[in-house]
């Protein structure tokens, strides 16, 4: 294929945007029909296989890689994803390994400093985080937050006792029980 993209008159323009729409759609099958994680937001797995996949088919576009050769890496590197995450899935140890483990942020409504130093993990990033998922920033009503091994912070809130208001009315008509 790379002689025939190569022998179109105009060389440069043509050929460059010939080789760009094959990689284009080669890296959208390979995507569609392998590992559609490795392009959302995962694990620094997933991230070192999309800068990789994307350096990989730059090279086929500008022509500094034959494009079979461009290819054949690309399906080479979604192949081995897809194989790496099935191992990681059907084992216990290799799954940590790769993509990293969460680690505890918050139990209870107590910081795990260390751990939150471990990981590099200001209060201020965690208060940013229970704020955009809870609409407050009390610690104490935080039963977990983890950061996970994607990157984010999760917020599990404490469950809270309704609070129950009664309002009786006088002269014989009925008390209203209200749970907030």
């Amino acid at each position: 294929m790379d002689a025939v993209i190569q022998s179109l008159p105009a060389g440069g323009a043509v050929e460059t945007a010939l080789r760009t729409l094959v990689i284009f759609a080669f890296t959208l099958l390979l995507i569609r029909l392998g590992s559609r994680r490795a392009m959302r937001k995962g694990s620094a797995f997933d991230f070192v296989v999309s800068i990789m996949l994307g350096s990989v088919m730059s090279r086929g576009i500008d022509g500094r890689a034959s494009l079979l050769a461009t290819l054949v890496a690309g399906s080479v590197l979604l192949g081995l994803h897809w194989l790496l995450a099935v191992v990681a899935y059907q084992t216990k140890w290799f799954g940590p390994l790769i993509k990293g483990q969460r680690a505890l942020l918050i139990e209870h409504g107590k910081m795990h400093t260390d751990e939150m130093r471990r990981v590099s993990v200001t209060p201020n990033d965690l208060l940013q985080a229970i704020r955009e998922q809870t609409d407050h920033t009390d610690v104490s009503r935080i039963r977990l937050a983890h950061l996970e091994r994607d990157g984010r912070i999760s917020v599990v809130v404490e469950k809270q006792e309704p609070r129950v208001i009664n309002i009786s009315v006088e002269k014989g008509v009925q008390t209203v029980r209200i749970e907030l």
